[in-house]
């Protein structure tokens, strides 16, 4: 075990650590120095072994390798310095501040703020919604994801039901399969809505052939897309922008924000599908307003109502938008 006498926080980074060393075999002869490692330690990824190299935690007869590449010649001894990757140290729990809508035995309903990370990722492996249910609940640990069964955009405010015990969590899994959980979303966007005020939009999605970071409207027949539907209302039109009402039939990545996109009505502020900061607003504007479901274990029926944001209460009353129209039909 590697140690340091730094903070408390070096020490944890380095509680678990561990030096691997061996001689190259006739077989690693000019083999890249991952493609080596990755055959020597196969319970690492190589990608994550390229990472660990670049850091500095591999050497090579006693210096310090950070290329990835470099062919290694039989005989070589090789070391590296071995760390939990960022997924294994990532479910944890952590102090998250949470605001409950409603909680007993079997469910927990969260009004999830802007910003938050539901799940830990690539660049957000903590201070996510999951780790600060595993510090709230010490049965989330023996839970799938820690109850999580739908996610939210970071960006994107509102209702999140979780499960808290594994009957919920099988029968909320199968509400939101089955679509019996109703979710509806209030977005505003840029432009005059034209057309019908109510609107079906059936459009299969799939992950954005020239920008992998987006999803994309795609021809199911030429593409790896799968169906989706949103229902659209308008509630308010300005000269600008309007405000809607978007309930989710289907539950695909970022559904709403290419729905509207697609349309020609980008979010306000959603940078990644074409919109831009208005009315104050610097992040998508869309929040999860409603959450209807019946309870997972009771059959009860359930319905919940998130509070506007401060930020989209203010892009409203700056839109000349009535609160009035949000309880319309």
């Amino acid at each position: 075990m590697a140690h340091t006498d730094g903070s408390d926080e070096d020490r944890n980074l380095t509680e678990f650590t561990e030096d691997r060393l061996f001689q190259a075999a006739s077989a690693d002869h000019a083999q890249r120095l991952d493609r080596v490692l990755a055959a020597h330690v196969a319970e690492f990824s190589r990608s994550y072994l390229q990472q660990l190299i670049a850091e500095g935690a591999a050497r090579v007869n006693g210096a310090v390798s950070t290329r990835a590449a470099r062919k290694v010649h039989a005989g070589d001894r090789i070391a590296i310095t071995l760390r939990p990757t960022p997924e294994s140290r990532a479910f944890q729990p952590q102090a998250v501040p949470l605001v409950v809508v409603h909680e007993d035995d079997d469910l927990l309903v969260i009004n999830k703020p802007a910003g938050l990370v539901v799940h830990p990722a690539p660049g957000h492996w903590g201070g996510t919604l999951l780790n600060g249910l595993l510090a709230r609940d010490g049965r989330a640990a023996a839970l799938p994801r820690a109850g999580i069964v739908h996610r939210l955009d970071k960006d994107t405010s509102g209702l999140l039901a979780v499960a808290r015990s594994p009957r919920a969590a099988e029968q909320l899994t199968a509400a939101f399969a089955a679509r019996r959980v109703q979710r509806e979303y209030l977005a505003l966007a840029h432009g005059t809505w034209r057309g019908p005020e109510q609107r079906e939009i059936n459009a299969a999605i799939g992950r954005d052939p020239y920008r992998r970071l987006r999803m994309a409207v795609l021809d199911p027949q030429l593409h790896a897309a799968r169906a989706a539907r949103t229902s659209v209302r308008l509630l308010h039109n300005g000269a600008a922008t309007c405000l809607l009402r978007c309930q989710l039939h289907t539950g695909r990545t970022h559904q709403i924000r290419v729905h509207l996109a697609h349309l020609g009505h980008p979010l306000l502020a959603d940078a990644l599908y074409g919109g831009a900061p208005a009315l104050g607003m610097v992040r998508q504007a869309l929040h999860a307003r409603r959450l209807a479901l019946a309870h997972p274990v009771s059959g009860e029926p359930l319905a919940f109502v998130a509070p506007l944001p401060e930020d989209l209460q203010a892009a409203l009353a700056a839109g000349g938008f009535t609160m009035a129209v949000l309880d319309g039909p």
